[in-house]
């Protein structure tokens, strides 16, 4: 009577042996960083239903973000702003350099709804020609302090050591600055008229705090299991930094960005109106709220339209950077 045969080998079965990887797969190490991997997926929501997946931390908080009335209306404000600031002619037809002193200080009239200023220049034109100087200032700004402090901090945070112990130090040498008073002492030696020296001013003070909070969300990221896994497993210093560590620790960074560019914007108004920011012939809110800041009472219009459109614009960036917030920090939820 022949001999049964000895059952197939199943790689997925308790005790019959190691599993083999598959095909196109690495070997156990890879396969055990993969999977240390996936302990960094926050949960999101509960799935539904068998073949759909849990929301990470980004799809989480779009998902968030869209039901956010808050969201919404700001969006929409810095998107028609930023169209303005690139495209002014679309709603602005005529040129903000030119004036007629015979039209002084004169109200509203038809095909000027905001009046004149004191050189006789259309303040309506002017306040939407004074958003691309106000916005690229704000955009340039944050771009570049985000990028050097979420660098430095980042790389203070992750590695320690005399290093991070050096910027700490540095950071709070620029903390000592005051802004107004930096920018008068810095920008008053500058004679251009474009608008990089204040937007180099603004990323020399602005570093320390983007860095200061990319360096305290760096580590905490590395402290958590997925990052301690990773490490045990033989991950490298870039791979832990570049896959773990800075996709879990950049919402932080993003939140203050967010909301920084409209205090840049405020911060470059505020060293145009004392005369040392941009200059002359340069359109810019802070040039006319300085010029009109003296015919307050004679022509409050001068003042009024330019003035607003300022507050709005910082405004939609702070609200903008407070629902990124809360979507993005789910403590606040």
């Amino acid at each position: 009577m022949p001999e049964p045969s000895e059952p197939a080998y199943d790689p997925l079965e308790p005790g019959k042996g190691e599993a083999i990887a598959p095909t196109g797969q690495g070997g156990p190490m890879d396969l055990a960083l993969d999977e240390a991997e996936s302990l960094e997926k926050p949960l999101g929501d509960a799935p539904t239903g068998p073949q759909e997946r849990a929301r990470s931390l980004w799809s989480d908080a779009w998902h968030q973000l869209r039901r956010n009335p808050v969201f919404i209306i700001s969006s929409l404000m810095i998107l028609f702003l930023v169209i303005i600031a690139i495209w002014p002619q679309l709603i602005a037809g005529g040129d903000p350099l030119q004036c007629d002193l015979s039209k002084s200080q004169q109200g509203s009239s038809p095909g000027h709804p905001f009046g004149y200023d004191t050189q006789g220049c259309d303040v309506y034109t002017r306040t939407v020609y004074g958003a691309r100087a106000s916005i690229t200032v704000g955009v340039c700004a944050t771009l570049g302090a985000t990028l050097l402090g979420a660098v430095l901090g980042g790389l203070a945070g992750f590695f320690g050591g005399w290093g991070d112990s050096l910027l700490s130090r540095v950071a709070d040498i620029f903390f000592g600055i005051p802004v107004v008073l930096g920018g008068l002492v810095f920008l008053s030696v500058v004679t251009s008229t474009t608008v990089w020296p204040v937007v180099g001013f603004i990323v020399l003070l602005g570093w320390p705090q983007i860095a200061r909070i990319g360096r305290g969300s760096v580590i905490t990221a590395k402290q958590n299991d997925y990052v301690q896994a990773a490490r045990a497993l033989g991950a490298g210093n870039g791979r832990m930094l570049l896959r773990h560590v800075a996709p879990n620790a950049i919402a932080p960074v993003i939140v203050v960005a967010t909301i920084a560019l409209g205090t840049y914007i405020a911060l470059e108004a505020t060293l145009s109106f004392l005369g040392v920011g941009l200059r002359p012939p340069t359109v810019s809110w802070g040039i006319d709220i300085s010029n009109a800041a003296s015919q307050i009472r004679n022509a409050p219009h001068m003042l009024l339209w330019p003035a607003g459109a300022l507050s709005l614009t910082v405004l939609a960036f702070i609200m903008l950077g407070d629902a990124a917030r809360d979507a993005l920090d789910p403590k606040l939820r």
